[in-house]
């Protein structure tokens, strides 16, 4: 992945549950363009161009974010807090897949902004179909703005280098009008 396009970010740490998860895309047609992070602090290097990854550019985004709780380093909780709280990164779908029943974290996930909150099954059939079901939706159906608009709408331009509010830029002659 010379460019560092991806259309999913796989954030697990447990390996059975990643080999798995990558098994049941793949063979769905899924998991060609797949990075995995291994712990929270991995994912948002990935996702802000940092450290490892400062080579990537930040337009290519993920076109969905698979994020498990139970991370080293920095939690799945704080992680989903900063991308959504992250303008470049907050349009991503992220869909939180953990073995966590806690309604305090469902209810914690959705404050923060979360798309989908799925419980791992234990049964081998019930996972692997979760996955496919998440990756048919959110991959073939779910809509999502390109990640040079997110860009630009909010951080003035797609390059990244501000630009300015578009609707400053508008009415900024005063003859346009919003």
């Amino acid at each position: 992945m010379n460019d560092g396009a991806v259309d999913i970010l796989l954030v697990d740490d447990n390996p059975s549950d990643v080999k798995l998860i990558l098994y049941v895309l793949k063979n769905h047609g899924f998991g060609e363009r797949v990075q995995v992070a291994l712990d929270g602090t991995e994912a948002l290097e990935f996702l802000f161009c940092t450290d490892r990854y400062s080579q990537r550019r930040i337009e290519n985004q993920p076109r969905l974010i698979l994020l498990d709780l139970k991370l080293p380093l920095l939690d799945g909780l704080e992680t989903l807090q900063r991308i959504k709280s992250d303008a470049r990164t907050r349009a991503v779908p992220v869909v939180v897949m953990t073995s966590s029943r806690a309604e305090r974290d469902i209810y914690r996930c959705y404050e923060l902004g979360v798309n989908s909150y799925i419980v791992k099954p234990i049964d081998f059939a019930e996972f692997s179909e979760s996955v496919r079901s998440v990756g048919s939706y959110w991959l073939m159906l779910n809509e999502t703005p390109s990640a040079s608009e997110n860009l630009r709408q909010n951080c003035g331009t797609a390059d990244g280098s501000g630009g300015g509010s578009i609707v400053a830029e508008a009415v900024g002659d005063g003859k346009s009008s919003v």
